[in-house]
Protein backbone atom coordinates (compact mmCIF):
# COMPACT_ATOMS: atom_id res chain seq x y z
CA UNK A 1 0.00 0.00 0.00
CA UNK A 2 0.85 3.20 -0.98
CA UNK A 3 2.39 5.47 2.42
CA UNK A 4 -0.70 8.25 1.75
CA UNK A 5 -3.21 5.86 1.32
CA UNK A 6 -2.04 4.33 4.74
CA UNK A 7 -1.69 7.96 6.66
CA UNK A 8 -5.54 8.60 4.97
CA UNK A 9 -7.24 5.39 6.03
CA UNK A 10 -5.41 5.90 10.13
CA UNK A 11 -7.17 9.58 9.60
CA UNK A 12 -10.38 8.06 8.20
CA UNK A 13 -10.34 5.71 11.79
CA UNK A 14 -9.24 8.17 13.96
CA UNK A 15 -12.37 10.95 12.74
CA UNK A 16 -14.63 7.75 12.59
CA UNK A 17 -13.74 7.06 16.54
CA UNK A 18 -14.45 10.89 16.93
CA UNK A 19 -17.84 10.12 15.51
CA UNK A 20 -18.01 7.49 18.43
CA UNK A 21 -19.21 9.69 20.32
CA UNK A 22 -22.52 9.63 19.46
CA UNK A 23 -23.75 6.16 19.51
CA UNK A 24 -24.31 6.96 23.59
CA UNK A 25 -26.32 9.94 23.54
CA UNK A 26 -29.58 7.94 23.28
CA UNK A 27 -28.52 6.77 26.77
CA UNK A 28 -27.12 9.95 28.01
CA UNK A 29 -29.95 12.19 27.09
CA UNK A 30 -32.52 9.16 28.71
CA UNK A 31 -31.22 9.56 31.88
CA UNK A 32 -30.37 13.15 32.10
CA UNK A 33 -33.82 14.23 33.01
CA UNK A 34 -33.09 12.09 36.35
CA UNK A 35 -30.10 14.00 37.29
CA UNK A 36 -29.51 17.09 39.25
CA UNK A 37 -29.52 20.50 38.48
CA UNK A 38 -25.75 20.57 38.92
CA UNK A 39 -25.11 16.97 37.27
CA UNK A 40 -27.57 18.30 34.34
CA UNK A 41 -25.41 21.50 33.64
CA UNK A 42 -22.28 19.10 33.24
CA UNK A 43 -23.70 16.27 31.33
CA UNK A 44 -25.16 18.67 29.06
CA UNK A 45 -22.07 21.10 28.82
CA UNK A 46 -19.90 18.07 28.28
CA UNK A 47 -22.04 16.48 25.27
CA UNK A 48 -22.12 20.14 24.18
CA UNK A 49 -17.99 20.24 24.32
CA UNK A 50 -18.07 16.69 22.41
CA UNK A 51 -20.27 17.50 19.45
CA UNK A 52 -17.78 20.38 18.76
CA UNK A 53 -14.99 17.50 18.61
CA UNK A 54 -17.25 14.77 16.90
CA UNK A 55 -17.98 17.49 14.12
CA UNK A 56 -14.37 18.20 13.57
CA UNK A 57 -13.85 14.48 13.43
CA UNK A 58 -17.03 14.62 10.71
CA UNK A 59 -14.82 17.24 8.86
CA UNK A 60 -11.82 15.23 9.11
CA UNK A 61 -14.26 12.32 7.79
CA UNK A 62 -15.39 14.27 4.69
CA UNK A 63 -11.41 15.00 3.91
CA UNK A 64 -10.20 11.49 4.49
CA UNK A 65 -13.05 9.52 2.85
CA UNK A 66 -13.28 12.15 -0.20
CA UNK A 67 -9.70 10.35 -0.80
CA UNK A 68 -10.20 7.11 0.02
CA UNK A 69 -13.08 6.89 -2.29
CA UNK A 70 -10.97 7.89 -5.06
CA UNK A 71 -8.78 5.11 -4.54
CA UNK A 72 -11.52 2.33 -4.61
CA UNK A 73 -13.83 1.17 -6.34
CA UNK A 74 -17.55 1.62 -5.08
CA UNK A 75 -20.77 1.57 -6.77
CA UNK A 76 -22.64 5.02 -7.46
CA UNK A 77 -25.55 3.37 -4.98
CA UNK A 78 -23.00 3.11 -2.03
CA UNK A 79 -21.41 6.17 -2.54
CA UNK A 80 -24.62 7.63 -2.54
CA UNK A 81 -25.98 6.24 0.70
CA UNK A 82 -22.73 7.03 2.41
CA UNK A 83 -22.90 10.21 1.56
CA UNK A 84 -26.84 11.08 2.31
CA UNK A 85 -25.72 9.33 5.87
CA UNK A 86 -22.68 11.92 5.73
CA UNK A 87 -24.93 14.75 5.53
CA UNK A 88 -27.55 13.61 7.69
CA UNK A 89 -24.86 13.09 11.11
CA UNK A 90 -23.54 16.89 9.73
CA UNK A 91 -26.97 18.07 9.51
CA UNK A 92 -28.34 16.73 13.17
CA UNK A 93 -24.97 17.61 14.81
CA UNK A 94 -25.64 20.77 14.01
CA UNK A 95 -29.19 21.11 14.43
CA UNK A 96 -28.87 19.57 17.70
CA UNK A 97 -26.26 22.74 18.79
CA UNK A 98 -29.31 25.03 19.52
CA UNK A 99 -31.12 22.45 22.03
CA UNK A 100 -28.07 22.13 23.79
CA UNK A 101 -27.41 25.86 24.14
CA UNK A 102 -31.15 26.42 25.30
CA UNK A 103 -30.42 23.16 27.93
CA UNK A 104 -27.59 25.19 29.10
CA UNK A 105 -29.82 28.37 29.70
CA UNK A 106 -32.29 26.87 31.20
CA UNK A 107 -30.73 25.02 33.74
CA UNK A 108 -28.83 27.87 34.41
CA UNK A 109 -31.88 29.99 34.94
CA UNK A 110 -33.40 27.29 36.81
CA UNK A 111 -36.04 26.40 33.75
CA UNK A 112 -34.82 23.17 33.69
CA UNK A 113 -34.17 21.42 29.91
CA UNK A 114 -38.01 19.95 29.95
CA UNK A 115 -38.65 21.84 26.92
CA UNK A 116 -35.57 20.71 24.99
CA UNK A 117 -35.33 17.38 26.28
CA UNK A 118 -37.43 15.27 23.79
CA UNK A 119 -35.44 17.12 20.72
CA UNK A 120 -32.15 16.08 22.50
CA UNK A 121 -33.82 12.41 22.63
CA UNK A 122 -34.53 12.78 19.19
CA UNK A 123 -31.43 14.27 17.63
CA UNK A 124 -29.37 11.67 19.85
CA UNK A 125 -31.08 8.85 18.82
CA UNK A 126 -31.08 9.72 15.17
CA UNK A 127 -27.02 10.60 15.14
CA UNK A 128 -26.74 6.82 16.35
CA UNK A 129 -28.65 5.36 13.87
CA UNK A 130 -26.81 7.33 11.10
CA UNK A 131 -23.37 6.25 12.42
CA UNK A 132 -24.11 2.88 12.75
CA UNK A 133 -25.66 2.72 9.86
CA UNK A 134 -22.50 4.63 8.21
CA UNK A 135 -20.45 2.18 10.00
CA UNK A 136 -22.36 -1.08 8.21
CA UNK A 137 -21.92 0.31 4.76
CA UNK A 138 -18.17 1.01 5.44
CA UNK A 139 -17.23 -2.24 6.70
CA UNK A 140 -19.85 -4.70 4.60
CA UNK A 141 -20.24 -2.62 1.39
CA UNK A 142 -22.98 -4.98 0.77
CA UNK A 143 -24.47 -2.62 -2.16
Amino acid sequence: METMFVIMLFLHIVGALALGFYLILPIVFSKVTKLTPAAQEGTVSAVKTLNTYAQIGLVIQLLTGGYLMTKGEYSTAWMVIVVILFLAIGAFSGIMGKPLRQALEGIRSNKGIAEVAGKLRMFGTLLCVCVLLISFFMVYRVI
